[in-house]
C-alpha cells in the first residue's frame, strides 16, 4: 500500500487517479512514499527517508527543495503543459487592456457615480483620456517557446499580430507545434528592438533571474508593453519602475505583486491568476498523479525536473529502479554485483540528466534483502527500490 501526502488541496478529480486498493491519501502522513502539492513551500521541511517522489501540480517547482531531494535520490516532477490553456487566455487578455487602458476606464467611470444624468455626456468627454492602440499589425516578441509560450504565439498570430519568438533550449516538440509565420531569432536585443510587446514564458534560474533589466530596457522600442507570467523575479523591478517612469515601457503587467510593483505606476498587477481556472487544475492534478502512479508502480520518470525521463514497459516479474550519480562504471558494477546474487538481467534501461541517473532492470528472479543492500551500499548510488 502506497502512502500519499497532499500539502495542498489537490483535486479530486487527480486524487481519484490512486486506486483505493493500492493508495492511501492523508494530509497527515509522517512517512510517505510521495508527496503532491501545488504551491506549498517544502525548503523548511525535512524529507522523511521513505520519500521516492515529489509531484507538483503545475510547471514552476520553485518551492520545491531540488537540490535536496536530488542528494537523497527522490525524483521531483512536474507538469508542463497541463496549465498551459489557462496562461494563455490570460496572457491574450493582457495583450488587450495593456493597450487598453480597460481597468483605468473603468475604475474611472466607477468614479462617475451620483452625477445623475450628466454621467452620458461626462463619459463623452472623459473617454478619450482611456484611448489606446489596438494589437492587429503590432509586433509580439515571445521569449520562451514551451507549452505556454507556443500556444501564445499561434494565438496571437491569428489575432492578426505579428510574433516573433526566442528560445535558445526550444524542444522537438516545441517546434513542431509552433507556427511556421512566426518570426525566430537568436538574440534578445533584436527581438526587444523589433516589438511592441514581450510576453514572458521561461522558468526562473539562475541564467534568467532579472533578464528583464536596465541593459535589455535600454534597447526595446518606446512605448513597450511588457507581460509577465512566468515568475516575477524575472523582472528586475528597480529598472523596471525607472522605464516606466521614463516612459520608455508604456505599461507592465505582470501576474506577481510585491511591494514594489504595487506602487509603479503604469502597472496592472494581477494576483497570480494563470493557472487560477479549474480545468487547469483538474488538469494538472491529473497529470501529476499519474506521473506519481507510473513511478511508483513501475519505475518510469517523464517531465521530472531532476532525473532524466526514463521509461520502459515491464517485461519480467519484478524491476528494480537504482536512483544514482552519473558517473563511470554505474551499470557494470550493477550487473556484477546482481550476478553474484544469481540473479539474471531480462532487460535494462540506463538514462542519464547531467550529474544524475535512473538505471531500471527487470528480472524474473526474486530479489534477496542481501542483494538489495549491496545495491544501497554501493557508492554514488542514491535510493534503491524493488518493485514487484
Amino acid at each position: 500500500m502506497f502512502k500519499i501526502r497532499t500539502l495542498n488541496e489537490i483535486s479530486p478529480f487527480g486524487l481519484e487517479k490512486f486506486d483505493k486498493a493500492n493508495y492511501e491519501i492523508s494530509s497527515d502522513f509522517e512517512n510517505p512514499d510521495a508527496i503532491i502539492l501545488r504551491s506549498f513551500k517544502m525548503h523548511d521541511m525535512e524529507l522523511p527517508t521513505s520519500l521516492k517522489a515529489v509531484a507538483r501540480a503545475g510547471a514552476g517547482v520553485n518551492n520545491i527543495p531540488i537540490d535536496k531531494c536530488s542528494e537523497k535520490g527522490i525524483v521531483v516532477f512536474n507538469t508542463p503543459g497541463a496549465n498551459a490553456n489557462a496562461v494563455k487566455e490570460l496572457a491574450l487578455a493582457a495583450l488587450l487592456f495593456s493597450s487598453r487602458n480597460i481597468f483605468g476606464g473603468v475604475e474611472w467611470a466607477k468614479s462617475l457615480d451620483g452625477k445623475g444624468d450628466e454621467i452620458p455626456g461626462l463619459t463623452e468627454k472623459g473617454k478619450s483620456s482611456f484611448a489606446g492602440p489596438e494589437i492587429k499589425g503590432k509586433t509580439l516578441g515571445v521569449i520562451g517557446l514551451g507549452a505556454i509560450g507556443v500556444m501564445v504565439a499561434n494565438s496571437a498570430y491569428h489575432l492578426g499580430m505579428d510574433v516573433v519568438g526566442y528560445d535558445p533550449y526550444i524542444s522537438i516538440d516545441a517546434a513542431w507545434s509552433i507556427s511556421r509565420h512566426v518570426e525566430k531569432v537568436t538574440d534578445l536585443n533584436e527581438l526587444v528592438a523589433k516589438c511592441d510587446y514581450i510576453s514572458l514564458h521561461v522558468p526562473l534560474n539562475d541564467a534568467t533571474r532579472g533578464m528583464i533589466g536596465a541593459d535589455l530596457i535600454a534597447n526595446m522600442k518606446p512605448g513597450m508593453r511588457v507581460l509577465n507570467f512566468s515568475r516575477g523575479e524575472l523582472v528586475d523591478d528597480s529598472a523596471m519602475r525607472a522605464a516606466l517612469d521614463e516612459g520608455k515601457v508604456a505599461c507592465y503587467v505582470t501576474d506577481f505583486p510585491n511591494k514594489e510593483v504595487l506602487t509603479m505606476k503604469n502597472t496592472v498587477v494581477v494576483p497570480h491568476l494563470g493557472a487560477s481556472t479549474p480545468e487547469s487544475e483538474d488538469n494538472c492534478a491529473v497529470m501529476a498523479a499519474k506521473q506519481l502512479k507510473d513511478y511508483l508502480e513501475n519505475g518510469n520518470v517523464k517531465n521530472s525536473v531532476n532525473f532524466p525521463e526514463c521509461v520502459m514497459p515491464r517485461s519480467a516479474k519484478n524491476r528494480i529502479v537504482i536512483a544514482h550519480k552519473n558517473v563511470q562504471n554505474m551499470i557494470s558494477t550493477f550487473t556484477t554485483e546482481l550476478a553474484a546474487a544469481n540473479i539474471n538481467i531480462e532487460n535494462l534501461l540506463n538514462k542519464s540528466k547531467k550529474d544524475l541517473a535512473i538505471t531500471l532492470i527487470d528480472t524474473d528472479n526474486d530479489i534477496p534483502a542481501a542483494a538489495v543492500a549491496t545495491l544501497e551500499a554501493t557508492e554514488n548510488v542514491l535510493h534503491v527500490t524493488v518493485l514487484k
